[in-house]
């Protein structure tokens, strides 16, 4: 099986991190973008090298997914560690196990502590808890790869405890812009559902209280989706099981084809292929379908299990990503949760990194409601507000800066200037990254034209040098052209292009450094008009 280009990257950057003494790596990649076909493969190049593979999983299905698709991917087969079965003595180079099962001291024991040279973790979000941990600790020499979904930051700080890098992530916008995922377009739906009574448990919102808010809504949900979802093929996530059954009966009695299916249904696995086989348009779930269970022709997703955790709001969004034939966009439906605190996860959250940025563009969002609108276009838009924003707010010290006597650009001016948010707003996960920057990163940045000292960590370094390397390859300006036209009264030189900047800088020289008569830096932009100079056109 052919990896694609960004699995093959992604492949590279985990062997490397091992390669290079990092033993413990994260990988994420966005639902529906083959992370299991990646780790298969780094399975058997691990395989090649002589090493044993434990995959561990915390659900049975998981695991025989797993094996199933290192089988059908590499054609190794596995030996299972889970419940009555047990891998020991079998001549088979991977293992998938349970983690109900390996961390039992009594299981562990049977093992020596270097039996396993490789261990890789499925739903990698999981395994900062004290099952995992004991299992980690027991084999303390093992090459270790977490593969997660999760984009958000505030789950990378906490996985940062356990891995110390992060070897390759594909971002859910990337993954719709080369055509890996489907696009997204949320509706933001008007009916006000009061959540400020909700209780918390275990850091989320507490399922019973939420069934309890939720109840008096349904009839009226149900309406909306007649206008949204008739169309459509609609997986919809509730708080419990009884809630479930009761919004199925609901929309059968509004004409839609719904099933419920449940941990405890009898007859799960017929009714999952009849709503593959289009026997049912609606599929009412309480929490069931998160991990584990695709049907890529899914294109409407509602959640009514509102949710504080990115992670597991992302799990119910990506049952609809998936590509399919005929299948043009993911509907995402979004009501209008009211909560005392911005903690609520929204479809903002999928793909902005910043949480200002998120709100601006949950705040859009809802002043569009009713209409769909795409998320990549939402966030661009909302972006740009926060940047203007914070441009405004630090203009005095962007200002000071600009004035002055260095060669050297400041870090915040560049940031400002190509737009970068996550720049701005960033925060160090892993260990490394809230070290000082080093002595070679420093160089680096200031042979680019950017001044090191107000660099902040070594995080934040590492990621405005990858930053400069990605923007030389594009042909964008260098941050010594951002310092030199912004010092004239230029704004947001950083988008611009190299070629452009360096016509201008070379007409302005021309000049007697001084800025031509015909050109206002405040509102000058290279787009709007053709560069001329001594007869010739730029």
């Amino acid at each position: 099986m052919e990896l694609r280009p960004y699995q093959q990257e992604a492949m590279a950057a985990v062997l490397s991190e091992w390669d290079s003494g990092n033993s413990k790596t994260l990988l994420v990649l966005p639902t529906g973008c083959g992370k299991t076909i990646v780790f298969a493969k780094i399975t058997e190049e691990c395989v090649i090298r002589g090493k044993r593979v434990l995959i561990l999983a915390h659900r049975g299905e998981l695991l025989e997914q797993a094996a199933d698709k290192i089988k059908k991917a590499t054609g190794l087969s596995c030996a299972v560690e889970k419940a009555e079965e047990s891998c020991i003595g079998s001549w088979y180079r991977v293992v998938v196990g349970s983690v109900q099962t390996l961390m039992r001291e009594k299981r562990l024991s049977g093992f020596d502590h270097k039996y396993f040279d490789t261990i890789i973790i499925d739903e990698a979000h999981h395994c900062i808890t004290d099952s995992y941990q004991n299992i980690l600790n027991y084999f303390p020499y093992a090459d270790v790869l977490g593969v997660t979904a999760t984009p958000d930051r505030g789950d990378m700080k906490n996985l940062g405890q356990v891995f110390n890098s992060l070897a390759y992530e594909y971002t859910l916008p990337k993954a719709i812009k080369e055509g890996y995922l489907s696009p997204i377009k949320a509706v933001t739906i008007p009916i006000n559902l009061d959540l400020t009574g909700v209780s918390t448990q275990a850091g989320d919102f507490k399922a019973s209280d939420i069934d309890t808010a939720l109840d008096p809504y349904l009839y009226q949900i149900a309406d909306e989706m007649i206008n949204y979802c008739s169309d459509r093929k609609t997986v919809v996530f509730l708080p419990l099981v009884k809630t479930s059954q009761k919004f199925r009966d609901i929309l059968n009695s509004k004409g839609f084809r719904a099933a419920e299916v449940n941990g405890n249904s009898p007859d799960r696995a017929e009714i999952l292929q009849d709503y593959a086989d289009n026997k049912y348009n609606v599929l009412c779930n309480s929490m069931l379908l998160t991990e584990g269970w695709d049907c890529p022709d899914v294109n409407c997703v509602i959640v009514l299990r509102p949710t504080k955790v990115r992670g597991l709001y992302c799990q119910m969004v990506g049952r609809g990503t998936r590509l399919a034939p005929g299948k043009t966009e993911l509907l995402l439906l979004d009501f209008l949760w009211h909560t005392e605190r911005h903690e609520l996860c929204r479809p903002a959250h999928l793909i902005c990194t910043d949480e200002a940025v998120a709100k601006k563009m949950t705040e859009k969002l809802a002043e569009e409601a009713g209409c769909a609108v795409d998320i990549e276009a939402a966030e661009q838009a909302a972006s740009e507000d926060v940047v203007a924003e914070r441009e405004e707010a630090l203009a005095k010290k962007l200002s000071e800066m600009k004035k002055r006597k260095r060669t050297l650009v400041d870090p915040l001016q560049y940031e400002m200037s190509i737009q970068a948010a996550d720049l701005t707003n960033y925060t160090p996960a892993f260990g490394w990254e809230c070290e000082p920057p080093t002595e070679k990163q420093k160089n680096r940045l200031e042979a680019a034209g950017i001044f090191p000292d107000e660099v902040e960590n070594a995080g934040k370094a590492k990621l405005i040098i990858d930053r400069l390397d990605k923007r030389r390859m594009e042909g964008l300006t260098t941050p010594k052209q951002i310092r030199r036209l912004e010092s004239m009264g230029f704004r947001h030189v950083g988008t611009w292009q190299f070629e452009a900047a360096s016509k201008l800088i070379s007409r302005i020289a021309a000049n007697n450094w001084r800025v031509p008569k015909d050109i206002n830096p405040a509102e000058y932009s290279p787009d709007s008009g053709q560069l001329t100079f001594s007869g010739f056109c730029f």
